[in-house]
């Protein structure tokens, strides 16, 4: 237990950087900027096939049933503008943390941040949870 404290609790692991390792550092960070940014534009573009979703289920229902009444689109619209925020959001701590990380290599000093990897997992479960509601409220229907 005393390992997980020391997780949430944000202290992190501490390195020096010697001179002949800083190029490596710095080519490090910039890729794992770049994984961030990849991970951005899927959880962005996921957001925007979600909130696509109710407005192409609205249109099929209208097609094959004309006289149905669609009202609005469920609450895919929500969900994907909310993605399409989160993504957004990852960009910019990714962006900031970068910043910080090359300050520490110019430094010699890196320390890890438990703290934003906390914050990543909670928001990663978060949006796990929501989009498994989501897909069980849209397929589960009245039988």
């Amino acid at each position: 237990m005393a390992g997980a404290a020391f997780w949430i609790m944000g202290a992190g692991v501490k390195a020096d950087i010697p001179d002949d390792k800083r190029a490596t550092e710095y080519l490090a960070n910039e890729r794992t900027f770049l994984a961030w940014v990849r991970t951005s534009i899927a959880i962005m573009s996921l957001g925007f096939v979600v909130a696509r979703f109710g407005l192409w289920l609205r249109e099929l229902a209208t097609r094959l049933a004309p006289q149905a009444q669609m009202h609005g689109s469920g609450s895919s619209v929500p969900i994907g503008l909310g993605m399409i925020a989160l993504g957004g959001a990852i960009i910019l701590v990714a962006a900031w943390r970068f910043g910080v990380v090359n300050r520490q290599i110019d430094a010699g000093k890196v320390e890890a941040d438990s703290r934003l990897v906390t914050l990543m997992t909670v928001a990663m479960a978060a949006l796990a949870l929501l989009m498994m509601g989501y897909i069980g409220l849209t397929t589960l229907g009245p039988p």
